[in-house]
């Protein structure tokens, strides 16, 4: 474990490229539906050190562990919330192993998703409950040798400042990413400008911060320069879904091509995002595409929202969340698709 890692390759570099999906890979390796993924960092270790290695031999600089859902909250629901710390320690064990014979190097990150509650006063979670929750599932990744903790796809803001403080507790850095999927907002109403304000007043900030998984990637890169007109010094995650979920003869499959996903990841670096991967549907063959465009491609210009549109697809919705409609211009285009 190095927890100064992923901050001095910031440093020295204009972008990292971190990995794809993890539940799509593994319900192409015979998950089954409702099953929970994390059981398998103990029951099929070799599946899981395969999940990395596509990453890592794709080109990603960083991947997730395979640790989404296994703090006890999550894992309550399969009768395993004991092993909360267990699960989540040998998933960073895994990805420890697979990172070191990488032959350069690869930052493990500890994923960390929402615990699924809704927390108080809404629901009944408290913010003490919750912070124990995500403190436990901290440290089995610290543990395990993580060299970050990656909170992703929260909803709301006070499950996003339960798991800053479990991380502070923990003393381990982190990133934190939310999941915008209600027409710019996330399921809880969070836009992307209150995040931006959210990150600089924690008491314990995230290395970086951004957006992932959402709807699809137009709507994600529209979050990124929304981001991108607040003035932050923290460097900022995109994530973003392969094209759009399709259900095609019972199964979802994500329409976004490799050689989309390369445009995005372009249009990512040019929108202002550090660190650049892919979320759901994105394969080793997607990112391998993403790495080659990013290396190949210079920079370019900040990409106005009709840009986005043209290159990527419509957006979902007319508007951020935070502005309204996103031009006529723009509006006229979707129809027309």
């Amino acid at each position: 474990m190095n927890p100064l890692v992923l901050s001095e390759m910031l440093e020295t570099r204009g972008w990292i490229l971190a990995d794809g999906a993890t539940g799509t890979n593994l319900f192409n390796m015979g998950l089954a539906a409702g099953e929970a993924p994390e059981l398998w960092n103990d029951s099929s270790p070799e599946r899981i050190r395969k999940l990395y290695r596509g990453a890592t031999d794709a080109g990603s600089d960083m991947f997730l562990t395979n640790s989404f859902g296994s703090n006890a909250a999550r894992l309550k629901l399969h009768d395993s919330q004991s092993r909360a710390h267990e699960l989540s320690r040998i998933a960073a064990e895994l990805g420890r192993e697979v990172a070191d014979a990488a032959g350069r190097p690869v930052i493990v990150a500890g994923s960390m998703g929402p615990t699924g509650e809704i927390m108080a006063p809404m629901g009944e979670l408290t913010h003490s409950e919750a912070v124990e929750i995500f403190h436990e599932q901290a440290e089995g990744l610290k543990a395990g040798g993580a060299d970050v903790l990656w909170v992703e796809t929260i909803s709301a803001v006070q499950e996003f400042k339960a798991a800053a403080e479990a991380a502070e507790k923990a003393e381990m850095p982190w990133c934190g990413t939310m999941s915008f999927d209600t027409a710019g907002r996330t399921m809880m109403g969070v836009t992307a400008a209150e995040m931006a304000r959210l990150v600089e007043k924690l008491p314990y900030g995230p290395l970086a911060f951004g957006a992932n998984c959402g709807v699809g990637a137009s709507d994600l890169l529209r979050t990124i320069l929304g981001f991108a007109t607040h003035e932050t010094s923290r460097p900022l995650i995109a994530k973003g879904n392969a094209g759009i979920p399709k259900y095609v003869d019972g199964c979802i499959h994500y329409d976004g091509t490799p050689e989309l996903m390369a445009e995005y990841a372009v249009l990512a670096r040019d929108c202002g995002a550090s660190i650049i991967g892919g979320c759901c549907g994105t394969m080793p063959e997607h990112i391998s595409r993403m790495r080659s465009a990013l290396e190949s491609r210079p920079r370019g210009r900040r990409p106005t929202l009709e840009r986005v549109s043209e290159l990527i697809g419509p957006f979902s919705s007319p508007g951020d969340g935070m502005t309204g409609p996103t031009s006529e211009r723009s509006t006229r285009r979707r129809r027309r698709r």
